[in-house]
C-alpha cells in the first residue's frame, strides 16, 4: 500500500484534526480533497474514484471493498481484507474492550450513531474517547455543521471527523487554529 494512502499516516501526521469526507461521485472526491479533505470514505464502488482524487479510501460499505485502503469493521467481526487498514467502528465502552481485546486496532471510530435518544452525539463521543489507549488513533462520526464543533473535538484529542459531504473548507477552516 502506498504511504500517501495510508489512512493512519494522513490522519496523524500535520497539524489539527483530519477531515474525512463520505462521497457518493469521484466529482464529490474531488472537491473534497480540493477543499482540504485528509481522506474519504464510500460506502459502494464508484468508477474513476481514483482517478479524481490521491487521498486514502475508507470503506465504510458492505460487500467487498474496491479501490479501498482501510476498511471499517465491527469489533465482532473478523477481518478478512489483511490488506487493509482496519478501522473498528464502536459505541460503547463494552465494544471498545472487545475490539482491544480481539483485534487491537490502530485506528477507532467512534460512532454516535444509533445511541440513546437522550443522549447528545458528541457527549457520546467524547465519553469514549478516554477509553482509547495512548497511541491509537481516534475518528468521531458525529454531525457537525461548524468550525467550532471540530475545533472542540480536536481540542479533545480526536484525531479525524467523519463528516457527510457539504462545504468541507468551511469545516477544515483557512488558518490553523490559535494555541
Amino acid at each position: 500500500m502506498p504511504g500517501s494512502r495510508r489512512l493512519s499516516q494522513r490522519i496523524s501526521e500535520g497539524d489539527g484534526i483530519s477531515i474525512i469526507v463520505c462521497v457518493a461521485d469521484a466529482a464529490a472526491a474531488e472537491h473534497a480533497e480540493a477543499q482540504g479533505a485528509e481522506a474519504v470514505a464510500v460506502s459502494s464502488t464508484i468508477d474513476g474514484i481514483r482517478d479524481a482524487t490521491s487521498l486514502p479510501l475508507l470503506w465504510i460499505g458492505t460487500g467487498a471493498p474496491h479501490d479501498a485502503d482501510a476498511i471499517c469493521i465491527r469489533p465482532e467481526d473478523e477481518p478478512r481484507h489483511h490488506h487493509l487498514e482496519a478501522v473498528v467502528d464502536v459505541r460503547d465502552e463494552e465494544e471498545l474492550e472487545q475490539a482491544l481485546e480481539r483485534l487491537d486496532p490502530e485506528i477507532f471510530l467512534l460512532n454516535a450513531h444509533d445511541i440513546d435518544g437522550d443522549v447528545d452525539p458528541l457527549d457520546a463521543v467524547l465519553e469514549l474517547l478516554p477509553d482509547v489507549p495512548a497511541g491509537k488513533l481516534a475518528i468521531a462520526q458525529v454531525e457537525v455543521s461548524t468550525r467550532e464543533e471540530v475545533l472542540a473535538l480536536e481540542r479533545a484529542g480526536v484525531d479525524a471527523v467523519l463528516i457527510a459531504a457539504g462545504n468541507v473548507g468551511v469545516l477544515v477552516g483557512d488558518q490553523p487554529p490559535d494555541v
